[in-house]
């Protein structure tokens, strides 16, 4: 059993989610032994006494310096025996011994998407009228290790929140707790508490987790794999403002080579380059991306039209899939992978594929994805390299970085990325989550 002091200074709606967590055996096998407060008046002790929780108050004295409060506030941890510290609303900085002294061991939540809008200074309504002021689309909520620096320790979770017509300080505040703080950080004190949690070389790791807490420059996945496929990525631009869509075909006979991007009113199609060389059309003509109302399908094949024909109809994206299984191109039974881009810039994935590759049974994998950090997405291809028959694609898609600037200029670091020998086509566009204005770039080896 692990102690953790829990320090406030407020109302404690963050404190609360933790006791609720702790009441239903959900804080990983810790307890909250002590609530400090810096505030005699904060209700956030009330909350603690209610659910039997010790308390104790520490408010800062008049000419006390940070340090001599810092080493107080230290006595007090360890008066208590614990292993871990949570700021939960916590309304004072603390000294770099102090921080030294529990390094990695305290844990803290902020109002935003870090490293946005933080510092000194940048607390509570403060930071969501600062959001509202910059005119952002969406702000978040963000819990990392405390370090010497404001708000510059190593980030343990981020989740996304939609920033709505007409929100105030006060709504965008209620949205962000309830949706991110109240989730994330009970779900870190947790994985704290089973020792989980790790920090090398400035990140943070969650043991059994690593691949999926790594984030990745698509850039350098695609440099490093001479034949991903078929290449699905969603996410966010680097300013937060627009959704990146990347969508690429590659291929290793001349009959899959011989492709081109054609864009169509609502997305695009293949077309073969040189009719007189096509064998085979049956899996490589298709319409890879549609747009129904504010929603956009890509995929990697004609499953594209069952999933576009489902949302017309009012059924969902996985209704859809559930319908379709991978290609039936033996020995490969090459996975069908797809995604589909809200209007708010969450999106979902899914892959089909081959059980254990013998092309007996269809396994369907599906995930849903909040709006990302900006920069950020999600990667899913169909191969994880060359080979005869071709290894499909395995695991969860990659957490990936994506390069900065336009449609245009993603466009050209993806294309440029690609392998030179393999690769057929790329189409990008961003969206613009304010008024859902567009930008399309198609690249074909055969212009």
């Amino acid at each position: 059993m692990l102690n953790v002091a829990v320090l406030v200074s407020g109302g404690g709606t963050n404190l609360q989610a933790l006791i609720d967590a702790q009441a239903r055996g959900e804080l990983g096998g810790g307890r909250i032994a002590v609530v400090i407060s810096s505030r005699r008046d904060a209700y956030a002790l009330e909350r603690a006494a209610s659910a039997g929780i010790p308390t104790e108050v520490l408010a800062k004295r008049r000419g006390q310096s940070e340090e001599e409060y810092s080493r107080e506030l230290s006595a007090l941890v360890r008066r208590h025996d614990c292993g871990l510290v949570v700021l939960a609303g916590f309304l004072r900085i603390l000294s770099a011994e102090f921080c030294a002294e529990y390094e990695n061991r305290i844990i803290n939540v902020h109002p935003s998407l870090l490293p946005e809008f933080c510092g000194d200074g940048m607390y509570g309504l403060r930071v969501h009228e600062a959001v509202l002021a910059a005119g952002r689309t969406r702000s978040g909520a963000s819990v990392h290790f405390v370090n010497a620096v404001t708000d510059g320790g190593p980030v343990i979770f981020q989740k996304a929140v939609e920033v709505l017509p007409g929100d105030t300080p006060e709504s965008l505040q209620q949205r962000i707790m309830e949706q991110a703080e109240h989730v994330l950080l009970p779900r870190a004190v947790a994985l704290f508490c089973q020792n989980r949690l790790h920090v090398r070389g400035g990140k943070v790791y969650i043991e059994g987790e690593e691949e999926a807490m790594e984030t990745v420059s698509i850039l350098e996945l695609l440099r490093g794999n001479a034949y991903p496929g078929r290449g699905i990525a969603l996410g966010l631009d680097a300013r937060g403002e627009k959704s990146v869509i990347i969508y690429f075909i590659m291929g290793r006979s001349e009959n899959s080579r011989n492709r081109v991007f054609v864009p169509e009113p609502d997305g695009i199609r293949t077309q073969a380059h040189d009719e007189s060389k096509m064998s085979d059309p049956s899996l490589i003509i298709y319409h890879p991306v549609r747009t129904v109302g504010g929603e956009t399908v890509v995929t990697n094949g004609d499953q594209t039209d069952t999933a576009a024909e489902a949302l017309r109809a009012g059924k969902s994206f996985i209704e859809a899939l559930r319908t379709r299984e991978f290609e039936p191109d033996a020995p490969n039974y090459t996975p069908r992978i797809s995604g589909l881009l809200h209007a708010n810039g969450s999106y979902d994935l899914s892959i089909l594929k081959s059980d254990c590759g013998d092309g007996s049974r269809c396994l369907r994998f599906f995930w849903e994805y909040p709006l990302p950090q900006a920069g950020t997405g999600h990667f899913i291809h169909t191969y994880r390299g060359d080979g005869s028959p071709l290894p499909s694609f395995e695991g969860e898609p990659r957490r990936i970085s994506l390069p900065a600037g336009g449609a245009q200029e993603i466009a050209r670091e993806v294309w440029s990325a690609l392998n030179e020998e393999n690769k057929v086509s790329l189409f990008v566009r961003t969206v613009s989550l304010a008024d859902g204005s567009s930008e399309t770039v198609i690249c074909n080896k055969h212009q």
